[in-house]
């Protein structure tokens, strides 16, 4: 799973290079100021034009499942019924089994 990376300002003389790439591979990244974060750098491609920074940035932490289905729908300023199409049409699972318990539970049925 993918995590947000943290700069600090002062990391930003030496680091911004990571702040770069971290951007370019699709990751968000934390700028912190004395210890709280300041900023967050997101990677600027199509989902971020189409869906505005609060949707994206939402989208993108409940794929990390770094968010809740309801604390990124919060942050969407969406009803959880409404973010769920923008789920769908950011092309993220809303539902994520892994293998074994899928399996799991189809033996159970039968």
């Amino acid at each position: 799973m993918k995590t947000l990376d943290v700069f600090s300002a002062r990391d930003l003389r030496n680091r911004a290079g990571g702040l770069l790439k971290d951007a370019e591979d699709g990751r968000f990244s934390v700028i912190t100021k004395h210890g709280r974060p300041a900023a967050i750098v997101m990677p600027f491609d199509a989902l971020l034009l189409e869906l505005g920074a609060h949707r994206n940035l939402a989208v993108r932490l409940y794929a990390q499942r770094l968010l809740t289905l309801a604390q990124a729908a919060k942050l969407a300023s969406l009803p959880i019924e409404q973010f769920l199409d923008v789920l769908g049409i950011s092309g993220v699972n809303v539902v994520n089994y892994p293998a074994k318990e899928v399996r799991a539970e189809l033996e159970a049925l039968r």
